[in-house]
């Protein structure tokens, strides 16, 4: 028990020095005057980069640029894609990810989340005249109905998960994927039923299936550097007032009215 002792009384400076010496993310994204956002760029109504001005849109767009504006410095927005984010994240290469991000377990052994923004889940979008024919899991797997879905996110996993007979494409560009759908190159996407209701409005034709009863429950919330208790209770608390002051719903109104 002495020695035990004796060791923690070594240990135990050093830890707390460590800790003293140690910058939280807040304070280091103050003192350099930005914050770095990792967004994909393509998943409307969330996050869109519009290529012609070179622009980023969106609800989380908005939100990002007043967390900035809350800390007191610029809201910078780092490129990324739903195949590569956990990596980019856990890089370094950011300070914290947006833009329609879904609660996972497998995401949250690497990092925080915040506290929920909204819930979610999947749900298919078809041609308006297919909503009958695909209404469930079951009535979609079948040989002969082509499912797409954009790379290495949510959307793929639950269709690797779920579609056995039916065949499954991936598309690389999550913009244009829906007008695969029109053009008779695939029959369903399965996704989050706020992107089936923006798509509906947006395209004329589709038809976003039972998005009020999903698939699935989900989730969305901000990506944070996993320990970092400070920037957490921040962006935690942040968020609270914005979900409750009407800041949240006036940027969704931009887009859904």
């Amino acid at each position: 028990m002495r020695l035990l002792a004796a060791a923690l009384l070594l240990v135990l400076p050093a830890a707390a020095a460590a800790a003293a010496d140690r910058t939280d993310t807040l304070d280091a994204v103050a003192k350099a005057g930005v914050l770095k956002i990792c967004t994909t760029g393509d998943y409307k109504p969330f996050t869109y980069l519009d290529p012609a001005k070179g622009e980023y849109q969106g609800i989380d767009i908005d939100m990002a640029k007043d967390l900035a504006a809350a800390i007191g410095v610029k809201a910078e927005f780092v490129k990324t894609s739903w195949k590569t984010l956990m990596a980019d994240f856990t890089s370094g290469a950011c300070d914290m990810a947006m833009g329609g991000i879904s609660v996972t377990l497998q995401r949250q052994k690497q990092a925080f989340f915040s506290i929920p923004i909204d819930v979610d889940g999947k749900t298919p979008i078809t041609k308006c005249e297919n909503v009958d024919k695909f209404a469930t899991v079951e009535q979609i797997d079948q040989p002969g109905v082509t499912v797409i879905e954009p790379p290495g996110g949510t959307n793929e996993a639950f269709a690797r998960e779920k579609i056995k007979s039916a065949k499954v494409v991936i598309f690389p560009d999550n913009v244009t994927i829906f007008d695969e759908i029109l053009a008779g190159r695939a029959d369903v996407m399965i996704t989050d039923s706020s992107e089936t209701r923006l798509q509906q409005k947006l395209r004329p034709g589709l038809c976003a299936v039972h998005p009020d009863q999903p698939f699935t429950f989900a989730q969305k919330a901000y990506l944070l550097p996993r320990g970092d208790v400070v920037f957490k209770a921040f962006v935690d608390q942040w968020l609270n007032l914005r979900l409750h002051d009407g800041s949240h719903a006036k940027f969704s109104a931009a887009w859904f009215g």
